[in-house]
């Protein structure tokens, strides 16, 4: 029934399709005119007391035409759907999907990245640069530790050589003295015994 129906959504309604309407009391009667008076008239006959003598199947009908003016009201055998009420066999089913236009681009399963995905694949990503960048700022480090660890054993091996030379110097001098002493010890001690013997030989 129209009145079932708020003003401000009939008022919209441009393709209408009205079934039979009743009408036993004197509210009926008013819902049944003022349902009438919305439909355009058609000369043909008179739609207020067409759509009382709808029978099954039958209704008024108007449709915005092309230009979406509404056409004059028409009395028409509305065709039941043609559906089966129940479940379709998946056979059928199956024939459907592939000739349908949507099967070519809705059967093929496309597994798309998801915001997810892609989020988890730059923190990754983040995680592998700030990893990579810690261990290279600890290679760095141990280099860098390496570096002055070597150039400490430089140093100390440089100082000992050092150390090594002068005591060496100071045995050669040392040594240089001793034979210089020795020397000079034994050419007296020669003179002395050549002295003697030569001393004895005049006696």
């Amino acid at each position: 029934n129209p009145i079932d129906i708020p003003d401000t959504v009939l008022s919209q309604l441009g393709n209408r399709i009205q079934h039979a309407l009743r009408a036993y009391s004197p509210s009926e009667q008013k819902a049944v005119k003022a349902a009438a008076q919305t439909f355009r008239p058609n000369p043909k006959f008179d739609t207020e007391q067409a759509v009382t003598e709808c029978g099954t199947g039958e209704a008024l009908i108007s449709f915005l035409d092309e230009k979406g003016v509404p056409s004059m009201v028409e009395r028409a055998n509305i065709l039941p759907p043609q559906s089966l009420m129940g479940p379709v066999d998946n056979n059928i089913m199956a024939q459907m999907i592939a000739s349908s236009d949507m099967g070519a681009k809705y059967n093929a399963v496309i597994d798309r990245e998801s915001a997810y995905e892609i989020l988890s694949a730059k923190a990754e990503k983040s995680e592998i640069a700030e990893n990579k960048a810690q261990e290279e700022k600890i290679n760095r480090q141990q280099e860098e530790t390496e570096a002055k660890m070597k150039a400490e054993a430089i140093k100390e091996a440089k100082a000992e050589l050092r150390e090594e030379k002068q005591r060496e110097k100071r045995y050669n001098e040392i040594e240089k003295a001793a034979k210089s002493i020795l020397t000079s010890a034994g050419r007296t001690a020669v003179n002395s015994l050549v002295r003697g013997l030569l001393g004895s030989l005049k006696k």
